[in-house]
């Protein structure tokens, strides 16, 4: 009845709440690079590609089916200029096949319905070849509008030239599409490997800024450890947008009219980029095994150790508990400096991650000297001691391949730059 209520409510909420919405989606149209822009400018080039095709098909080729080019336009606006030439080629290539096979047929076996049967089987046989890719359905789509004009023709000839105008509208649209694209606000998209790194590591160092804390101050409770535990289960699907993210923009480097005119070539390049956000996806695995075990561990100590305290080595884990969040507030601090990665001080920035990631690798060697000399039982594999150092280890050699991923990363672009300028 609850959730019914509440459903009611958000029905019967007034049009203000959603007018305040639409003012923040304008706003931060308008004022940041975010999705929010490059959806209007998506739209607006769509829009002024279809205008142009339909201009020229209309009035200057005087089509029978103008629709054919302002559809194409439209279908090949892409987020960046290399997807909108893949799909091009491949929607070319489409509807050439279905219009092709239309006509091949349709000349040995006449415009009835077997025609039309055998147009449609062998159509969606072609349409399944992994090299059109989403632009497979499009063989039968141009086959089949390429039949009604086929059977609608009085003679052969005008047959010919009807199939031969759908290719040439076709043609005429994605030249139209690309052309906008690549001139009126090309995106290039430079700075969303710098969202990818930014996003994940963001996420990182919230969950890891929450738990350090209450670990250097024994406050952990079930619902605690199940929140971690369940927050760090989300990064996977983080780290999936943060990789799309860096392919997006090395994609938009690709037929893109600034390269012409870019000398600076450091920026065209997101190898470095990739490379940390692949070390950062296995961060992000680390994190979820430890959060794992600290939940099992918290439920194992609950029901199985309610006396721990008063146990000979209860201060024993308390220190070890401490150090462990004092190890993981240092990693919390490298993923923060990830964060803020900005491709103008990077050199910089990887100076400061070294530095973070030496103070990491310290602050582990104590909490094992610390785990050793202890009276913790580290062989007891029922445990959660031995488990959760491990873990540690991983963690901080994982973050500490990434500064050195990032590091190496910077070097070579120091390297690059020198030789380009001697």
């Amino acid at each position: 009845m609850a959730e019914a209520g509440t459903a009611e409510q958000r029905r019967q909420a007034p049009p203000q709440g959603r007018m305040d919405r639409a003012r923040q989606w304008v706003r931060r149209a308008a004022g940041s690079d975010g999705h929010e822009r490059h959806m209007v400018e998506l739209v607006g080039k769509s829009s002024l590609a279809a205008l142009g095709a339909w201009l020229i098909s209309y009035y200057v080729l005087s089509a029978q089916s103008p629709a054919f080019a302002p559809f194409s336009a439209v279908l090949i606006m892409q987020v960046t200029v290399y997807r909108s030439a893949l799909q091009a080629l491949r929607y070319v290539a489409a509807v050439s096949a279905g219009v092709v096979l239309q006509g091949l047929l349709g000349l040995l076996a006449g415009p009835g319905p077997l025609t039309f049967a055998l147009v449609a089987l062998a159509a969606l046989i072609i349409g399944r070849w992994r090299h059109l890719g989403a632009q497979g359905s499009q063989v039968a789509t141009a086959a089949f509008f390429a039949f009604s004009l086929y059977v609608s023709a009085t003679d052969e000839s005008r047959r010919w030239m009807e199939l031969g105008q759908i290719v040439l509208l076709v043609l005429v649209g994605c030249a139209v599409g690309m052309l906008v694209n690549v001139l009126v606000l090309p995106p290039m998209r430079y700075r969303s490997a710098e969202y990818g790194v930014h996003t994940v590591a963001r996420s990182l160092c919230d969950l890891l800024g929450d738990v350090h804390p209450a670990l250097r101050e024994g406050e952990l409770t079930p619902e605690r450890t199940g929140q971690w535990r369940r927050r760090a289960a989300q990064l996977g699907p983080i780290a999936e947008q943060a990789q799309s993210a860096v392919q997006t923009a090395w994609e938009g480097t690709y037929y893109h009219p600034r390269r012409l005119f870019t000398r600076d070539r450091r920026h065209l390049s997101f190898s470095g980029y990739q490379a940390v956000v692949d070390a950062l996806e296995r961060v992000c695995q680390q994190v979820q095994s430890m959060t794992r075990s600290l939940d099992q561990a918290h439920a194992d100590d609950g029901d199985e150790h309610d006396e721990s305290d008063e146990s000979a080595g209860a201060s024993g884990e308390r220190s070890f508990l401490r150090r462990y969040g004092e190890l993981l507030g240092a990693l919390a601090h490298i993923t923060e400096l990830f964060s803020e990665v900005d491709e103008d001080r990077l050199s910089e920035q990887s100076d400061e991650l070294s530095a973070a990631a030496a103070d990491a690798q310290e602050k582990r060697n104590r909490l094992t000297e610390n785990a050793e000399r202890g009276a913790l039982p580290l062989s007891d594999l029922s445990r959660p001691y031995s488990i959760l150092l491990v873990e540690a280890v991983r963690l901080t050699d994982e973050l500490q391949h990434t500064c050195d991923v990032l590091r190496q990363g910077v070097e070579e672009e120091e390297e690059e730059s020198g030789e380009s300028g001697d």
